[in-house]
């Protein structure tokens, strides 16, 4: 089957409102939106690399923004494998 064979007037279109009122959750449990404080041990050489990246910018945010466009790059497919996973052993 072909995505141009899936049948979609049934389905409602996702809006800007929906998304912003969206409960993200890992393992079941909400996670809180914004931002955590934390204290974490990085090597030298990459907080060197992010404060020259930086320029005007904090380099924490270039540091968070890494990560986050890692994560959004994973393959789908092995994130709802984990996913799955994880509910699973939730709910036994």
């Amino acid at each position: 089957m072909t995505d141009a064979d899936i049948d979609l007037p049934d389905i409602p279109e996702i809006t800007e409102d929906m998304l912003a009122n969206a409960i993200l959750r890992m393992g079941g449990e909400p996670i809180p939106k914004g931002k955590v404080r934390v204290n974490i041990l990085l090597d030298a050489n990459i907080v060197a690399y992010f404060k020259a990246q930086a320029g005007g910018r904090g380099y924490q945010t270039l540091i968070n923004e890494a990560l986050k466009n890692n994560i959004q790059s994973k393959d789908l497919s092995t994130i709802l494998r984990r996913i799955i996973r994880e509910e699973l052993q939730n709910a036994k």
